[in-house]
């Protein structure tokens, strides 16, 4: 599938962008934490140019093949801790918001205000909400994973 149209490079959007994301990283949360809400949420997605940096970007930060290999059965599997847990399961329920979907729950909400405080979760959330916007981006591009970045 070819990308319907090349993103021109705006100053303005590039400097927004940049800005939001040192702002998601100064939130004091770890930077591996990020990049497994981050892939979650795009497998969701299935957005595969974000599938596929959110692994290289997890593995810069020395995230293991194993945890990465199942971010997609975090539920059934002993790689993560709680914390991880409650983030992976906050990225989960902002990402389905569609078709009925309860969003996130006070359960859920509590499960991740009980490892986060409330800069960090600040942090998760946009991390949720930029990576929501880059996998809608990139589908209604049509970009392909590896393509151009």
């Amino acid at each position: 599938m070819q990308a319907r149209m090349q993103s021109p490079a705006d100053a303005d959007v590039m400097a927004a962008i940049k800005g939001l994301y040192k702002a998601m990283y100064s939130g004091g949360v770890d930077p591996r934490v990020l990049e497994l809400v981050h892939l979650r949420a795009s497998q969701i997605n299935g957005c595969s140019p974000c599938v596929h940096a959110g692994i290289a970007a997890a593995r810069k930060q020395g995230e293991s093949d194993e945890r990465l290999h199942s971010v997609v059965a975090w539920r059934e599997t002993p790689f993560f801790t709680e914390a991880e847990r409650a983030a992976l399961a906050l990225a989960e329920a902002a990402t389905r918001i569609q078709d009925g979907a309860p969003g996130v729950t006070d359960e859920i909400w509590a499960a991740a205000a009980g490892h986060f405080d409330e800069r960090q979760l600040s942090a998760i959330v946009l991390d949720i909400a930029l990576t929501n916007f880059f996998n809608r981006i990139n589908h209604t591009l049509r970009e392909q994973a590896g393509k151009t970045w």
